[in-house]
């Protein structure tokens, strides 16, 4: 995304970006709080910086749940479409890593 959120509660800080990748940090104060709704023009990887869980909207009803480990990254390709949400009664925040090459 490298933008700041406009649509979620959630604060995006871009902290590198360049004509190859853009890294951003996503914090989410408290639970509840989320991304916004949007489309990943980009491979990506998350690196979460915290032990909980993240909560993700995928467009239907329900939201699924998806465990956190501190500093275990993982990887998702171009058109993930999904609003993530803070599944915990903690602040939490999340190293997002696109490659725009």
């Amino acid at each position: 995304m490298c933008e700041q959120s406009k649509l979620g509660k959630a604060v995006s800080t871009v902290l590198i970006e360049n004509e190859r990748t853009c890294v951003t940090e996503w914090r989410f104060k408290k639970y509840g709080d989320n991304t916004g709704w949007h489309r990943h023009e980009y491979d990506y990887i998350v690196v979460p910086l915290f032990d909980g869980e993240l909560k993700i909207n995928l467009g239907n009803s329900e939201n699924i749940s998806v465990p956190m480990r501190s500093g275990v990254p993982y990887f998702r390709e171009v058109g993930v479409e999904h609003d993530v949400i803070n599944g915990n009664d903690f602040e939490c925040a999340f190293i997002e890593i696109e490659f725009l090459k």
